[in-house]
């Protein structure tokens, strides 16, 4: 299992959360789209938490200003994060 860090669009806000099962995560998550996936679990989550502190609305809701706006095109290497996240997973299963 591979665990990522999400960045989900609601409106102008982002959930920077973590999961290891990330199709059934977003699944219940109220979201108008996925930015991004970072690899990690909780301790990249938390860093990202704290490095975005300061336009935290709540919760793991941020502010989409530009900082994050740049943090996020940083991390989309393809337009696809799922073609990311297949990437990853064939990588960890592969000997």
């Amino acid at each position: 299992m591979i665990e990522v860090v999400y960045y989900v669009r609601y409106d102008r806000r982002v959930k920077i959360g973590t999961s290891g099962r990330p199709r059934q995560r977003l699944a219940a998550i109220r979201h108008d789209e996925l930015l991004a996936f970072e690899p990690g679990g909780r301790e990249i989550e938390q860093a990202r938490h704290r490095q975005f502190a300061a336009i935290r609305e709540g919760g793991e809701w941020f502010t989409l200003d530009e900082d994050l706006r740049a943090h996020i095109r940083a991390l989309r290497t393809t337009d696809d994060p799922w073609q990311l996240y297949a990437r990853w997973t064939s990588a960890a299963l592969s000997p």
